[in-house]
């Protein structure tokens, strides 16, 4: 007999984008099993021990904390990222203008529990009206929009934006740094980051606050020294860029404090009291530590050796709806489930597959846009309590963060 999915009279109005209110009403005290697949699943309790975990890293590293919030994008979830048992913290990055003025609709920026908003891409030049637009709402309750620039262009179009407005707004900046991972951010070292300097620090429209780093390549470290190593370069870059812009300042004193902005998942489990050996003596201003990932975690932070499994807050409930014996590799079986690239990620990780399915021999090994392909994970074929049948529910750990819709 299949194993059937719990069954739900769903309204029409759970269609599309519901409300949390619909959703609650409509799932609250039913069985996981229950749910609408695809889904994830997170365990409230493992998120908010790895948030006060990273607010304890941070604390022993003598740095302040910024959350980014990217990966869950849910009011709750930011909720628990600033305020945990260990510290709080208000400073928050978004990757895109809706997680901005989602927090800000969910009230979070009104009640004071964020006050400092990160856009965390080099700002777009189609985007500066509405960060401006954005600033103005904010701005009303005491907190502030903060800005990164990585070319000297970007500074000249909200110059030329802020003329034609006649408006006398001033953005608060980071410069972005590159320290090896060539995504954005410019190289310390470089021609090119002289010269943005020298206009940043002269422009009329922007105070530098600090500079920003994210070692996107240390994803691939597999043990707390690797992890350490790309934090030293982060550190090494921002570090480099301050000491520059203090020599080039035109009035520099003791009282100049820039931002020293750096962290990805791995280099901030990195960050401890161990590494934090003799950094007050060299820096040209203030840490600040920024992660995303941590609250959920995953597989590839799984592999990187800083966590164990326990640590994982995240799983996404799938259903079997075919299955193919004996076409996979060395005759084994293969199943269809409902959870494709949308629902996971379109990046496999190091661990090879999309995601694992817990309990059971099979993992996500291929992904379609709205589908995923089962494979089993060694050679033996599937039997008794490993197999899979059509209306299961499986539970699947990613290889990657998933990022849903907000």
């Amino acid at each position: 007999m299949t194993n059937l999915p719990t069954q739900t009279n769903t309204p029409h109005r759970l269609s599309g984008r519901p409300d949390k209110q619909a959703l609650v009403s409509e799932f609250k005290g039913k069985p996981i099993r229950g749910l609408r697949t695809p889904a994830v699943v997170i365990d409230r309790a493992i998120f908010a021990q790895n948030s006060a975990r990273m607010h304890d890293n941070a604390k022993q590293w003598g740095a302040s904390f910024r959350a980014h919030v990217k990966t869950h994008k849910t009011a709750e979830g930011v909720k628990l990222q600033l305020v945990s048992s260990s510290d709080t913290t208000y400073a928050i990055v978004v990757s895109t203008l809706m997680e901005a003025w989602e927090v800000v609709n969910a009230g979070l920026v009104k009640d004071g529990i964020v006050n400092d908003i990160l856009y965390g891409l080099p700002i777009p030049v189609n985007r500066v009206a509405d960060l401006a637009a954005l600033s103005d709402v904010t701005a009303q309750s005491g907190a502030v929009i903060r800005i990164l620039i990585d070319h000297v262009d970007q500074i000249k179009f909200i110059e030329e934006y802020e003329k034609t407005m006649n408006s006398s707004r001033n953005w608060s900046t980071f410069l972005k740094v590159d320290a090896g991972s060539k995504r954005a951010g410019l190289d310390p070292s470089s021609t090119a980051f002289h010269s943005l300097l020298e206009v940043a620090l002269e422009s009329p429209v922007l105070t530098v606050f600090g500079f920003y780093c994210h070692a996107g390549h240390s994803y691939s470290s597999t043990s707390p020294e690797a992890a350490s190593k790309f934090l030293t370069a982060e550190v090494n870059a921002v570090n480099d860029a301050a000491k520059l812009a203090l020599a080039r300042s035109s009035s520099p004193s003791n009282d100049t404090q820039f931002i020293l902005s750096v962290g990805s998942t791995p280099t901030a489990h990195a960050a401890t009291a161990e590494t934090n050996a003799k950094l007050g003596e060299l820096l040209h201003g203030k840490l600040e530590l920024h992660a995303g990932n941590y609250p959920l975690l995953d597989l590839q932070q799984l592999h990187t050796g800083l966590i164990d499994r326990t640590r994982i807050a995240q799983r996404v409930l799938a259903t079997v709806i075919s299955y193919y014996p004996g076409r996979g590799a060395n005759g084994t079986d293969e199943a269809l489930c409902d959870a494709g690239a949308i629902a996971m990620s379109k990046d496999t990780g190091p661990s090879g597959g999309f995601g694992e399915v817990i309990g059971k021999s099979w993992r996500l090994g291929r992904v379609s846009q709205e589908h995923g392909i089962l494979t089993r994970s060694g050679t033996e074929t599937a039997a008794g309590e490993d197999q899979l049948r059509i209306g299961d529910v499986v539970q699947i750990t990613p290889a990657k963060e998933t990022m849903p819709a907000w």
